[in-house]
């Protein structure tokens, strides 16, 4: 199979959530934001911001509003529904501290399930109460009101937690600082600088001063670079050919698996090299390569905890090892993706093992793949091993290739677009 040309994968989903919620808290004018992902999980924080009386309009290619202030927003009379959107519900979290007001988070099935203390312990040490209807999780009512600076340390890796106390503390006018056991991905850092935002960054921490107030932005969001990591894959896995992905973000908090695929043998090139917002992007250029196994390490983790099952998935196919320590956070994902990646990667023929903090792909040599996948609706899943479905002698089929819409719409024909 040869996979070959150009393709624009979507705005990159970290990156769009924290633009409308900027957007949404900002202050003298219209925000404008250009290429946003028009997914699921960003529908879900659109939604939440309207219900808190935003005026956010229909999610498009170029979308203009004017945002409510620190202060402006209203008491809900409704339940914000978060759908299958963790980073929806953690980083409106902390604006809904920062409210005078109570709100109800609600999401689907799997949202309910991942873990909401992480969030809720340093918002309630700021001065919010925030209780849960089960030990944790969603439902999840936030009293919101007067808060109070913190010095807070994560004692892990997690963006989501960051940037929850990190908008916490701007909506409240109160000093924050953050601390975190490794660099986790800083986007809300990068967009609050680009905005004005005092802020003082070291290398596994943030400091955030109050603001008056959040000037509008002006932002094209570049393409997701862990969207980017399924066609980087079918090109590396492919017998010949090139695949072009323009506009990539490649911030270093998120190309680990452009990284790893590079120390596996792999061909992943950065041209064409620009900052947009704050970030840095480029064109990833992918060619095929015979690659060789490799370990992955907690230190790395952070970059590329997303796009694991893909890598899971290129190393099966390439018939050899992969061994991944440090990412029990796999297990708190919209499935456990450790025990799904394991019995997925054996029920198609490879060979798979799990670890309690990962798992390993042993080497076996490249073989046909083949058998049923069940994706238990995570759209991550469904992408990894829908990529192996397209090599020549497999014959992959997922229970639900419709989860796709979280992130990424258009995966299947964008996929099929470069197959030749």
């Amino acid at each position: 199979m040869k996979a070959r040309g150009t393709v624009r994968v979507p705005g990159d989903k970290s990156i769009s959530h924290r633009a409308l919620i900027c957007a949404a808290v900002a202050s003298g004018g219209e925000s404008r934001i250009r290429g946003i992902l028009r997914s699921a999980d960003v529908e879900s924080t659109a939604s939440v911001l309207r219900t808190l009386g935003v005026p956010v309009p229909a999610l498009s290619d170029d979308l203009s509003f004017e945002g409510v202030g620190f202060g402006g927003l209203r008491e809900p009379g409704l339940p914000l529904l978060c759908g299958n959107s963790g980073t929806t519900a953690r980083l409106m979290a902390g604006v809904a501290a920062a409210s005078p007001f109570a709100s109800r988070f609600e999401g689907d099935a799997s949202l309910s399930r991942r873990p909401m203390k992480r969030v809720a312990e340093p918002l309630t040490a700021m001065g919010a109460r925030i209780e849960f209807e089960r030990e944790d999780g969603l439902p999840m009512t936030v009293y919101g009101g007067d808060l109070a600076g913190i010095a807070w340390n994560t004692r892990a890796a997690s963006a989501q937690t960051k940037s929850a106390i990190l908008f916490a503390g701007l909506v409240a006018g109160v000093g924050v600082t953050v601390r975190e056991l490794r660099r986790s991905r800083d986007h809300t850092e990068r967009m609050l600088a680009s905005l004005g935002v005092p802020l003082t960054v070291g290398e596994t921490s943030v400091s955030v001063t109050p603001a008056s107030i959040l000037q509008p932005l002006d932002i094209s969001i570049p393409s997701d670079p862990s969207s980017a990591a399924f066609p980087a894959a079918l090109g590396t896995l492919a017998a010949s050919g090139e695949v072009r992905i323009p506009g990539v973000c490649i911030n270093p908090t998120r190309i680990g698996f452009f990284n790893a695929l590079s120390r596996m043998g792999g061909s992943a090139r950065f041209l064409e090299k620009r900052t947009v917002a704050g970030e840095p992007t480029a064109t990833v250029v992918v060619a095929p390569r015979k690659l060789h196994g490799i370990r992955i390490d907690a230190d790395e983790v952070p970059a590329i905890i997303d796009e694991l099952p893909m890598l899971a998935c290129v190393a099966a196919a390439s018939g050899v090892s992969l061994d991944v320590s440090g990412a029990e956070e796999l297990r708190e994902k919209e499935s456990d993706r450790i025990s799904v990646v394991v019995s997925n990667l054996n029920a198609i023929g490879a060979e798979a093992e799990e670890k309690r903090d990962g798992f390993r792909v042993h080497g076996r040599g490249a073989r046909p793949l083949r058998g049923r996948v069940s994706t238990y609706g995570d759209h991550r899943i469904a992408m990894a091993f829908g990529v192996l479905g397209f090599l020549d002698g497999n014959e992959i089929e997922l229970d639900d290739r419709d989860c796709v819409e979280v992130s990424y719409p258009g995966y299947w024909s964008d996929m099929a677009s470069l197959v030749q």
